[in-house]
C-alpha cells in the first residue's frame, strides 16, 4: 500500500512542479527575458568584434537561452526556500508554505537542472559547463552565506550587493562562452558591455521595489533611500545604459537609448502623478525594449560598423 501511495505522489510531481513554474516564474516574463538577453548580448558581442563580424543565432546559442532561463528558474526555486520563514509571516499564499509544492520536490528540480545545464553546455566547451555550474553553485552559496550572517539577509542593500552577481556571472557565462566557442574576439570593452546589462536589470530591481507606502516590514528599497531617492537610482540606471550604449555603439546606440522614455515616464507618473506603483511596468518595458532593439540592431543594423 505504501508502495501505492509513493508511485502516486511522485507521479504528481511534475504537474506540481508545473504550477510552481507558471505562478511564480511566469514564462511570458522569465522567458521572454532570458531568451532576449542571451540574443542581445551575443548579438551586441559580436557586433563589437570587428567590423566583419556578422552574427547569425546557432545551436550553440539556444543552449545558452536555455542554460539561462534554467539558471533564472534555479535561483527562484532558491529563493522559494531561503525566504520561507518571511513567506509564513507575509505571504501565507505562497506555493512552499501552502505546501502546494515541497522542499524535497524543489531540490529534486534543482538537481535536474544542473545535470541538464550541463549536459547541453559540454557541447559548446568545458568552460562554458564550468561557469553555468559557477552561477549556479553562487545562489547556492548566498544561502549558507545569510544563514551564516542574518544582516546580509536582513539589509537591502547589503543583500543586493551579495546576490547580484548571480545575474552578472550569467552574463560572464554568455560573454566567455562565445569568447572560447571562437565566435567573438575579446577586448576591453565587454566590461562597459556587461555594465551596460546590468544597468539594464539593476534599473527593474530598484523600480519594482520602489514605492510611495510607507512598511518597515517591506522588503523595500524606498524604505531604504525614500521613495524619491529609489525612483532616482532606478532612472540614473536606466541613463547609465543609455549612455553604454552611446559610448559602445556610436550613432547606432541611439535605437537601444530610446527605450529611456519608459523610464523617464515612469519616473513622471511616480515622482509629479503619484501613482503608487508608477515605475514598475515602465521599468519592466525598458528592460524588454532595450534588449530587443540591442538584437535588432546588432542584426538588421550591423551596429558598430
Amino acid at each position: 500500500m505504501g508502495q501505492v501511495t509513493d508511485a502516486l505522489t511522485a507521479s504528481r510531481v511534475p504537474a506540481r512542479l508545473g504550477r510552481f513554474v507558471l505562478r511564480m516564474f511566469r514564462p511570458q516574463i522569465y522567458v521572454t527575458y532570458g531568451v532576449l538577453w542571451t540574443l542581445a548580448l551575443e548579438g551586441t558581442a559580436e557586433a563589437l568584434s570587428g567590423p566583419s563580424a556578422h552574427w547569425t543565432p546557432s545551436w550553440s546559442t539556444v543552449v545558452r537561452a536555455v542554460s539561462v532561463v534554467l539558471a533564472l528558474l534555479f535561483a527562484r526555486m532558491v529563493d522559494e526556500q531561503k525566504d520561507l520563514d518571511y513567506d509564513r509571516r507575509h505571504h501565507p499564499d505562497r506555493p512552499l508554505v501552502t505546501g502546494a509544492i515541497t522542499v524535497a520536490e524543489l531540490r529534486g528540480a534543482m538537481a535536474l537542472i544542473a545535470v541538464l545545464v550541463a549536459v547541453l553546455n559540454a557541447l559548446i566547451s568545458a568552460v562554458s559547463v564550468l561557469l553555468i555550474l559557477l552561477g549556479l553553485g553562487y545562489t547556492l552559496f548566498l544561502v549558507a552565506l545569510e544563514r551564516w550572517s542574518p544582516r546580509i539577509g536582513a539589509g537591502l542593500l547589503v543583500n543586493l550587493l551579495v546576490s547580484y552577481p548571480v545575474q552578472l556571472l550569467l552574463s560572464v557565462y554568455l560573454y566567455l562562452s562565445l569568447l572560447t566557442g571562437d565566435a567573438i574576439d575579446g577586448d576591453r570593452r565587454a566590461v562597459p558591455l556587461l555594465a551596460m546589462f546590468a544597468c539594464v536589470f539593476l534599473q527593474f530591481e530598484f523600480a519594482r521595489k520602489t514605492e510611495w507606502r510607507q512598511d518597515p516590514q517591506a522588503r523595500l528599497y524606498s524604505e531604504v533611500l525614500g521613495p524619491r531617492g529609489s525612483a532616482a537610482v532606478s532612472l540614473a540606471l536606466a541613463v547609465g545604459a543609455a549612455a553604454l550604449a552611446l559610448l559602445l555603439f556610436g550613432t547606432a546606440g541611439w535605437l537601444p537609448a530610446l527605450s529611456i522614455v519608459f523610464p523617464a515616464l515612469g519616473a513622471w507618473r511616480f515622482l509629479v502623478r503619484r501613482k503608487p506603483s508608477g515605475l514598475m511596468l515602465p521599468a519592466m518595458g525598458f528592460v524588454l525594449l532595450f534588449n530587443l532593439l540591442c538584437f535588432y540592431g546588432s542584426t538588421a543594423l550591423a551596429i558598430g560598423r
